[in-house]
């Protein structure tokens, strides 16, 4: 047990040892970023898939898989201790009509633990939920960089869930979700004199918001066998709306900027009174959302499933977040199908025959509208789950391709590819004495 538990944190720090800013996508300008958690690695392996649960994987889209069926191999008198543990890495190939770039990340997706108590299951852990970071850059009539964009942090949950089994395959679960985070932005414009050249001084805004608040997540699973082999999956999540609380700073500078480096000094600097102006300290709406979906299998073998997510973003405003260019928020909405394949799980004789197979794919609009080009998002995704120690323990490997946004009316399209990483370890902390 304890081993696994270094090896846990072993990786953990060692993700956060190479990680960088969680996105560089230039549509995390908007909003509170680009959408940073999408499920565990076994779920975006699978399209995004979060209806399946069992009892040896954290499934942390839906507190209802805390509280799973004991398992056979316990005499089904208990389940296990679930360890989870993720990272990924994302390329993205950036393109306009004109011009294209590259970037890439590395980040640490999520920790958790879930612990099984009877008929209850207790689950908690902590993961990056959104993302900014992005460098972007405009140019004047003339072709000359009039504008630079810059900004960097996110939102973060920690979460604390219980779930409980209802009866043999209904189970139902709630998350409370502390949110906590800050955003920060700057903002430069480049003036010229008659004749194009740079004037010696210009000027930066810089923004920051602290973010907070708590936020609550309610799920529902239900499983039923409909023949001697076929299964039928079903999962309901709703996550209420709720509010975070924003304190915002900002600040005027002058500055000198580098023409060959560009790096900037400051040589003066001025605070922004936003408590005159009714901007210190604001509130931003966490949209609700609520997801369903259904599938059917063979236990231990197959499934495939879909699911349906809305998330009420069109209700995403702050009087601090003011938006260019003719953005603004609609309702989003996801549609994922996916599922996994494992030739046979209890196969003594062929390792390969005991990995599980994962495939899937998704098409979602974020609800981000700029001059009036909706933002659409798809994405096909790969993986596979290898068994590794004892206790059906698994590393899990993910692959994504996709693609995010337009070059219509001036925009940027991002050609991405992420590849995953997790470790879903499980143990045994509980079970009843067979000897006095």
């Amino acid at each position: 047990m304890i081993k696994k538990i270094v090896l846990v944190f072993i990786a953990l720090f060692a993700i956060q040892g190479y990680a960088q800013e969680g996105t560089a996508s230039p549509y995390s300008f908007y909003g509170l970023g680009s959408s940073k958690f999408r499920g565990t690695v076994e779920n975006r392996s699978m399209g995004g898939l979060s209806i399946y649960t069992d009892s040896i994987h954290v499934n942390l889209r839906n507190p209802a898989s805390y509280a799973t069926p004991n398992l056979a191999y316990f005499n089904n008198e208990s389940r296990p201790v679930k360890f989870s543990v993720g990272g990924s890495y994302s390329s993205s190939d950036l393109k306009t009509d004109n011009a294209s770039s590259n970037a890439s990340t590395t980040t640490f997706d999520y920790v958790a633990l879930s612990i099984p108590m009877g008929k209850f299951g207790f689950g908690f852990g902590i993961m990056p939920y959104t993302s900014v970071g992005y460098k972007l850059e405009g140019a004047d009539s003339a072709g000359n960089a009039a504008n630079r964009y810059s900004g960097e942090g996110g939102l973060n949950k920690v979460f604390l869930g219980l779930g409980y089994q209802i009866s043999e395959g209904l189970s139902v679960g709630i998350d409370a979700q502390y949110n906590f985070g800050s955003i920060k932005s700057s903002f430069s414009e480049t003036l010229y004199d008659d004749d194009g050249i740079p004037l010696q001084y210009q000027t930066r805004e810089k923004n920051r918001t602290d973010l907070s608040g708590l936020n609550f997540n309610l799920g529902l699973s239900y499983k039923r066998m409909i023949t001697d082999k076929l299964e039928l999956v079903s999962g309901l999540t709703y996550s209420i709306e709720s509010r975070l609380s924003a304190e915002n700073t900002r600040s005027l500078s002058t500055i000198i900027r580098n023409s060959s480096t560009g790096q900037e000094s400051v040589i003066g600097n001025i605070d922004t009174d936003l408590e005159a102006l009714g901007l210190k300290d604001t509130n931003l709406i966490l949209p609700s959302k609520v997801s369903f979906g259904a599938g059917i299998g063979q236990p231990r073998k197959w499934f495939i499933g879909t699911e349906y997510l809305f998330q009420n973003t069109s209700n995403l405003e702050n009087a601090i977040l003011s938006y260019s260019n003719g953005a603004t928020f609609k309702d989003a909405s996801t549609i994922s199908l996916g599922g996994f394949y494992i030739p046979q799980y209890n196969s003594f004789n062929s390792y390969l025959k005991r990995v599980v197979y994962r495939a899937g794919m998704y098409f979602e609009d974020t609800g981000l509208n700029i001059n009036s080009e909706p933002i659409k998002e798809f994405g096909i995704s790969f993986g596979v789950g290898l068994p590794v120690g004892d206790m059906f323990s698994n590393a899990n490997l993910g692959f994504e391709i996709g693609k995010r946004g337009t070059t219509n009316s001036n925009l940027i399209q991002e050609n991405f590819i992420n590849l995953q990483l997790s470790l879903s370890l499980n143990d045994k902390w509980f079970g009843k004495r067979k000897y006095d």
